[in-house]
């Protein structure tokens, strides 16, 4: 025990003067005045503007990159074993339950005393533990950090990774998501929401079937104005109250899953402020909140009616046996409601100050130390009034946190291979490559590197948004509020979601709503749009996040 104090002495005294050095305050950034008006501290990822110009096609680009920058490679690598560990998670899941069985066994053929601590703990498997932890897909990009860190100091230094998570790379996107679920989720305001979508569902007699589809049409369209993360989470949680608790089949779960998350990724282009995608390029794009309207938001809700539509006529049978199984006609049993399902009033001023709250996080998105001071204001409401409230968890949130914190990371060193491909291809292209390449990137990364690209069409950039948006519910990572919704219904699926599943769920809406913003015109605004300067929305944008 000595001798590993001494070692641990002698590791605190040489790390700071270690080859990969301390990073000093005094740092020089290593790319400044960027063509956007950026700078750069890192040395890594080489800025697009500073690769040399090469010719030939998309692969002797590509060559040409991974020739200069040989850390391209070694991180992009790195991001595919990640996305490869999202489909491997429910591998892992299974794992942790067999291990956790067989611990279980042995615990019991040992007694349970040899099982206790002395204060009275269980002894846990850590071998279960640890896959259950590989198996929890929000932790995913953020375990995979640890690969790019040493990939990046083997190829450039500490001090460089330290400036690029540290000063290069901005995190109020998972910041935001973390306090949006937790005010969202709060109970006042699903309560406002549940009475708001009652309406909609009292067309149907309140059965789980009228809530399914009253819930998959009006949450996604309410993510236009309450942003995308908080719709997900009021969404998912109303789905998980009123529909998947009576255990749907497998094929109906999943495909619920799916339509969900496609409908909250193309429902936020009502306006220009709700959706990540949208968000990155309105300010230099100049597109108002009514140019989102004429030219996506229409064609997002004719897609989300036809979806939602033809996906309940699909399910009817599996939906109306759920509505049977409710209403006790089948089993005979009606289940007393839960503490936190509990019908007890809410006085309206507790649910406006909730609401309140709710618009004051959405009005100052990118600006974290108001929109977390006002959460610290919102924690302390909540404890006075807390016997309207139900137990905030922040344990689902901070892991959507962690896992969109993680994809920041990594997506920032994937520019060098997604702005070629996006740069080289046609407007038809374009739109079904974006569609194709969200799936394996968050959709915000695609649209951000779209707008760095100088002199591109007003046809390309609706050709890049509209595929972006179309493409995220095809998997978890594919849009930022996909977590959110994963993390919270998650427990209805054994062994938990399947990527497979997922994307087999949202194929067939994805491609309805491909179709729908392919087809139907575009507004009258196309010629005037591009003699329109830019705008700057209600809240200014920081720098992107991805």
């Amino acid at each position: 025990m000595k001798k590993l104090r001494q070692l641990l002495a002698a590791l605190i005294l040489i790390l700071p003067t270690a080859s990969f050095g301390a990073v000093s305050h005094e740092h020089a950034p290593s790319y400044e005045k960027l063509s956007d008006g950026t700078t750069q501290h890192a040395i890594f990822p080489k800025p697009l503007e500073s690769y040399p110009k090469v010719e030939g096609g998309i692969l002797e680009v590509l060559k040409a990159r991974a020739a200069a920058e040989p850390f391209n490679v070694a991180a992009s690598l790195i991001f595919l074993l990640a996305i490869l560990h999202t489909f491997a998670a429910a591998s892992f899941t299974k794992l942790s339950h067999r291990y956790e069985h067989e611990h279980a066994l042995e615990l019991k053929k040992r007694g349970a005393r040899d099982s206790l601590h002395p204060e009275g703990v269980h002894e846990v498997s850590f071998k279960a533990t640890l896959f259950h932890f590989l198996g929890e897909v929000e932790a995913v990009f953020g375990l995979w950090v640890l690969g790019l860190a040493a990939a990046a100091i083997y190829y450039h230094s500490w001090a460089d990774f330290v400036l690029y998570v540290g000063k290069d790379r901005v995190f109020t996107e998972p910041i935001f998501v973390v306090v949006i679920m937790a005010i969202a989720a709060s109970r006042p305001v699903l309560r406002f929401a549940e009475a708001m979508m009652s309406k909609a569902a009292a067309l149907g007699k309140g059965t789980p079937s009228a809530w399914w589809l009253s819930v998959l049409i009006i949450s996604p369209i309410l993510g236009s104005f309450i942003t995308e993360p908080a719709a997900m989470t009021i969404g998912a949680l109303l789905l998980a109250k009123k529909f998947y608790r009576y255990k749907p089949p497998a094929k109906l779960a999943y495909g619920t899953l799916g339509l969900l998350f496609v409908n909250i990724s193309v429902g936020g282009t009502l306006t220009n402020f709700a959706a990540p995608p949208v968000l990155m390029v309105a300010a230099k794009w100049g597109w108002s909140s009514l140019f989102m309207v004429e030219h996506f938001g229409w064609k997002a809700v004719v897609g989300i009616l036809i979806s939602s539509g033809l996906y309940f006529l699909y399910f009817r049978k599996a939906l109306f046996e759920i509505s049977d199984k409710a209403d006790g006609k089948q089993d005979g049993i009606i289940e007393k409601p839960s503490w936190t399902e509990r019908e007890n009033p809410i006085p309206p001023w507790v649910t406006m100050v909730h609401l309140a709250f709710l618009a004051w996080t959405v009005y100052t998105a990118h600006y974290p130390v108001l929109f977390i001071g006002g959460f610290l204001f919102f924690m302390a409401f909540t404890t006075a009034t807390q016997h309207h409230q139900n137990t905030m968890s922040l344990r689902s949130p901070m892991l959507v946190g962690f896992f969109l914190a993680g994809l920041v990371i990594h997506g920032g060193c994937q520019a060098w291979w997604i702005a070629p491909v996006i740069t080289s291809l046609n407007d038809q292209a374009l739109m079904l490559g974006a569609t194709i390449l969200t799936a394996f990137n968050d959709n915000a990364a695609i649209t951000y590197l779209a707008a760095q690209v100088q002199d591109i069409s007003l046809s390309a950039k609706h050709a890049v948004v509209a595929g972006a948006v179309t493409g995220g519910g095809l998997t978890v990572i594919a849009n930022a509020p996909n977590p959110a919704g994963q993390s919270i219904l998650s427990k209805f699926f054994k062994d938990g979601v399947s990527p497979l599943g997922l994307f087999l769920g949202a194929l067939t809406p994805t491609v309805i709503v491909y179709l729908c913003f392919v087809l139907l015109p575009n507004g009258s605004a196309d010629v005037d749009q591009e003699k329109i300067p830019p705008t700057v929305p209600a809240i200014e944008q920081n720098a992107p996040s991805l």
